[in-house]
């Protein structure tokens, strides 16, 4: 069926009017620079250390972390400890979940991508002595370091939902396109199947910090869409559930989003976050100002509330006081990522307590810069490297179409391809990038070679 799906996207596609020139200049460029890293300082050769490097989580940021170091450091004992066999494309989920890719898309193993001299341990991380530096596996087995970076991702807290059953994703109209792949494609089969016939869509986004905070919108548009190709737009109501009174946290992007909602017919509720659901009675019961609000839906798309992991929520390692302590997320330096109480300890990727960054490409933009930082610290060196919040968002408005949404820190808007492409303009080719540029890019970023 995604092949039927993608092929209606190609054939609107020959349909527009693509400027070849900016299609050229775009791939001359390279299609997935906006991964790329900042200018960020390289050695000519490598650092010869005997520094023994921990790394907790081997993730996109893990893996990425592991590369960088294994490069630009000789002797030093690297070790990755993460049980997690499989490997996921994470940016891949919505796709399978809307049609265009098969499950098999974002998989791939860890160990393919683990560099050269470096120790996987295929355990998960149990315990953190930030003081007694030293990490202790679920075998009990302790691993000492002179630095850690972690890396660990973060929980999906699906059991913080009463009545959610990850097992009934695809049954019933329940969809939640993060459990897995697996799950995304199950969404598919539920969302296709809303919009075969009709009815009440409810789509939302949890009120603690996310990755990819685009993806619930973009979902939300991918389900308008193969509504109105089916004929059945007319026989549905999609209603967003925003967790707060914004649409998106860079407020030009919101007033897009919301003119665009508006535009295709799509309700909005603000301040509204699931409390509770009833698979049975297909209602979700939703928190808000005014006490709690039933909705009956016949599809919905669950975004669990989503967290630091239990064994870094109960270390020494969170912000103790402020937005990101309840959640668990780590207390580092927006702009280095070195933890701000244990100098030897950073955080890169969707556990780091900064204001930006859960995105893929805000891995590739944090990793140097630690990285720099971590070399820095074992030669005595100085570095002026320096993160300053990149996160992109391709977020796709129809199949076909996407706005290249890129910003930092202060949500100012940092596009990589100023007069190519327009970063909040619907385009094919933005939608390119995200269906075919970046995923080659991503496995690059890897091996630390993008």
């Amino acid at each position: 069926m995604y092949k039927d799906a993608l092929k209606a996207v190609l054939d609107d596609a020959g349909k527009k009017n693509l400027d070849r020139r900016s299609f050229l200049m775009l791939g001359a460029a390279g299609a997935g620079s906006l991964l790329l890293a900042p200018g960020v300082a390289r050695a000519e050769s490598k650092l010869k250390s005997s520094a023994r490097i921990v790394i907790a989580g081997a993730g996109a940021a893990g893996l990425a972390a592991a590369s960088h170091l294994a490069k630009r450091l000789d002797g030093a004992k690297i070790t990755l400890i993460d049980a997690r066999k499989e490997h996921f494309y994470q940016p891949g989920f919505t796709l399978v979940a809307a049609g265009i890719k098969p499950v098999s898309y974002p998989l791939s193993t860890t160990r393919e991508y683990v560099p050269d001299g470096v120790e996987l341990v295929e355990e998960r991380v149990v315990e953190f002595d930030p003081e007694g530096n030293k990490v202790v596996s679920e075998s009990g087995k302790s691993y000492p370091y002179d630095f850690l970076i972690v890396a660990t991702g973060l929980k999906l807290d699906y059991e913080a939902i009463p009545g959610m059953d990850v097992e009934q994703i695809g049954n019933n109209g329940l969809g939640s396109i993060y459990h897995s792949p697996a799950k995304a494609e199950a969404t598919w089969r539920a969302m296709s199947d809303f919009a075969d016939k009709g009815g009440v869509g409810v789509f939302q986004r949890p009120g603690t910090e996310m990755k990819c905070a685009g993806a619930p919108l973009k979902y939300s548009f991918i389900t308008d869409d193969y509504l109105r190709r089916r004929g059945n737009r007319g026989k549905a109501e999609i209603i967003y559930n925003a967790n707060n009174k914004a649409l998106f946290s860079v407020p030009i992007v919101h007033e897009k989003v919301r003119m665009l909602f508006e535009e295709r017919g799509v309700k909005v509720n603000y301040e509204r976050v699931l409390e509770s659901i009833d698979l049975a009675k297909k209602l979700a019961v939703f928190k808000t100002p005014i006490g709690p609000v039933e909705l009956q839906y016949d599809f919905i798309n669950v975004i669990p509330p989503m967290r630091a992991p239990d064994s870094v929520r109960n270390s020494p390692l969170p912000w103790q006081e402020g937005g990101w302590a309840k959640d668990g997320w780590i207390e580092v330096d927006k702009h280095n990522l070195r933890h701000k109480r244990f100098d030897n300890v950073f955080a890169v990727g969707d556990v780091a307590g900064v204001p930006k960054g859960k995105t893929a490409a805000s891995v590739k933009w944090q990793v140097p810069v630690a990285v720099d930082h971590l070399i820095a610290a074992i030669s005595g060196a100085e570095t002026t490297a320096r993160y300053d919040g990149y996160t992109s968002c391709p977020l796709i408005t129809r199949l076909g179409q996407a706005m290249l949404v890129e910003f930092d820190y202060k949500d100012n808007l940092t596009p990589s391809f100023p007069g190519i492409i327009a970063p909040l303009e619907e385009l094919w080719i933005s939608w390119v990038m995200k269906t075919m540029a970046l995923k080659p890019t991503y496995l690059s970023m890897l091996r630390g070679r993008a």
